[in-house]
């Protein structure tokens, strides 16, 4: 509050509601998110989300982020958790199945054994991301979901910018809002405005249990090269994340090619 009085800033009734209900870390983040849903209408009145919840950090703050919000925000909407068990040995099913009972909230966990059928040599980040896709696609529309929420953030965006860049050889990212199939599937990604380092302070301050990819590919992946690259570059441009993501919305095409 002190903070809003020393910059001059007017308080208006939504960052009041904001105030009265969210504290610390978790304000700023669903700050960031109302800005983003409101500036690429993420939502409509009466949806029902899908969101996709890995067990990690990202998807549980986007889960309770999401949850929390209905208490003030005016649009109103119903959240349904959906898990794809891929089968890997450690698998977090049972433990995420407590949490959203603990939640009180609709859930569907998907287990798949396309794991055992696929040799290991086709196995890596593409397509595991592939599978899990397509496996929560179908769920969400035998749910009748009419959004699937995903918990990247503004560094997936950035990362993703640099690998389509280095090893596709085109300018691309991941969208805030997506519609595909001839808009038949809606993806939105309300953490789009958040820094991965908010995401971190707030799962601390919280004590909100999650745990890391368990695909031994994740350590060696090029998302995570790209990831050392941007961390690398912060130390003499702070703003880098940043500048990458409005560099995507002020393209100067008489420029390109």
């Amino acid at each position: 509050m002190s903070k809003l009085k020393r910059e001059n800033r007017p308080l208006d009734l939504q960052a009041i509601n904001f105030m009265g209900i969210l504290k610390g870390t978790e304000y700023y983040i669903s700050k960031g998110m109302g800005k983003a849903i409101m500036d690429y209408k993420m939502l409509s009145p009466g949806d029902k989300i899908a969101v996709a919840v890995s067990g990690g950090k990202d998807s549980l703050t986007l889960l309770r982020l999401l949850i929390d919000r209905k208490k003030f925000v005016p649009i109103k909407y119903d959240v349904v958790a959906i898990h794809i068990d891929m089968g890997y040995p450690k698998s977090i099913s049972a433990k995420l199945a407590r949490y959203f009972k603990q939640l009180n909230i609709e859930y569907k966990i998907i287990k798949s054994d396309i794991l055992k059928k696929t040799p290991k040599s086709k196995i890596n980040c593409f397509w595991c991301s592939w599978n899990r896709r397509k496996e929560l696609f179908i769920a969400a529309n035998k749910l009748g979901c009419t959004k699937i929420a995903l918990g990247h953030h503004m560094d997936d965006i950035a990362e993703t910018f640099l690998l389509n860049l280095f090893f596709q050889g085109e300018i691309s990212t991941m969208k805030p809002k997506q519609e595909l199939f001839e808009g038949k599937i809606t993806l939105i990604r309300p953490l789009a405005y958040i820094e991965e380092c908010l995401i971190k302070r707030f799962v601390k301050e919280v004590k909100l249990g999650h745990d890391s990819c368990v695909c031994p590919h994740s350590v060696i992946s090029n998302r995570n090269r790209m990831g050392r690259i941007i961390q690398d570059l912060e130390k003499t441009c702070p703003d880098i994340k940043k500048n990458i993501f409005r560099s995507l919305k002020r393209v100067k095409k008489d420029y390109l090619l």
